[in-house]
């Protein structure tokens, strides 16, 4: 698939991309900062200007394009990682203000020049607990997509406008667009250099859900996506299937759980990011855990 990329020089992104390309995809990286990945194509784009979003979505991506002579190729898809990371990086405003704008034109652009597929990013802060002032904890667990997104900070606000905007021109387009509620994402070095410490204290872990996801298997969440047509408007947790800390789930909710209702039994060491949705819909099957680096203590 010939497919634009938005924010692959960040964290989550660029791993996705590598992931891509090994699948065979054509990648056109669009972002403030370029890329530096053999295969990409990297286009510096404002997002938060809808003329600019417009422009890149019908446009050339490399040389070779132009050899056919049969005009500029078509996008199949839009993959839309682009935002202001998390709170603190930006005054509040500002960070809602990039990240809504930002999704609102790309899913305008793609809805109107007829790319039938956009994956975007929303976020585990949706669910209020990341960010919150104090400790937050769930309504229930494991959180899984039906849980209340009421979050308090700027950061999670606008990934739950997000989600809003997607619905509404899926609602007019008919196309797939599909919500990726990420979880922490972790490169695979950052399993030596920061898991020791989730298992020496997991308290560490509680705004993040005890969760995380590995960036190789983001990567592999974004192709599943791709390559399954037909779900209309739908979002999706996006975790691996383990804690992020040594202790046990049981052990988790002794401590840090207490009194909340529990929808179902959950395996040892089960994740309370619940991934069941994306298995089913789409074939989501994460491959890498800590585990495999470090042994839980």
């Amino acid at each position: 698939m010939r497919i634009l990329f938005t924010g692959g020089s960040g964290k989550a992104g660029r791993h996705a991309i590598a992931y891509l390309i090994e699948q065979g995809h054509h990648v056109t990286n669009a972002d403030i900062i370029p890329l530096d990945m053999p295969g990409v194509d990297s286009l510096q784009v404002d997002l938060t200007d809808a003329g600019q979003v417009f422009n890149a979505l019908h446009a050339y991506a490399n040389f070779d394009e132009l050899e056919p002579g049969t005009g500029i190729p078509a996008y199949d898809a839009v993959v839309h990682f682009a935002a202001i990371a998390r709170i603190l990086l930006r005054p509040d405003n500002e960070t809602f203000r990039i990240n809504t704008m930002s999704t609102y034109n790309v899913l305008d652009a793609a809805t109107k020049l007829g790319i039938r597929k956009v994956i975007f990013a929303s976020s585990e802060t949706t669910y209020g607990v990341c960010f919150a002032d104090g400790e937050k904890k769930p309504d229930y667990i494991p959180i899984d997509e039906d849980h209340p997104t009421v979050p308090q900070d700027s950061y999670a606000m606008s990934k739950v406008v997000n989600e809003a905007t997607a619905r509404s021109f899926q609602a007019r387009s008919g196309f797939d667009i599909y919500g990726l509620r990420i979880n922490n994402v972790i490169e695979p070095h950052e399993y030596a250099i920061n898991f020791p410490a989730f298992m020496d204290n997991p308290a560490l872990r509680r705004r993040n859900i005890f969760a995380y996801i590995d960036a190789r298997d983001l990567g592999h969440m974004v192709d599943r996506c791709l390559k399954t047509d037909g779900l209309g408007y739908e979002v999706f947790n996006v975790a691996n299937d383990d804690l992020s800390v040594g202790i046990s789930s049981q052990e988790v909710i002794d401590r840090f759980y207490q009194g909340v209702p529990q929808k179902r039994e959950m395996s040892p060491n089960e994740t309370f990011y619940d991934n069941t949705k994306a298995k089913r819909l789409v074939g989501f099957a994460p491959k890498h855990s800590w585990r495999d680096v470090l042994k839980p203590q």
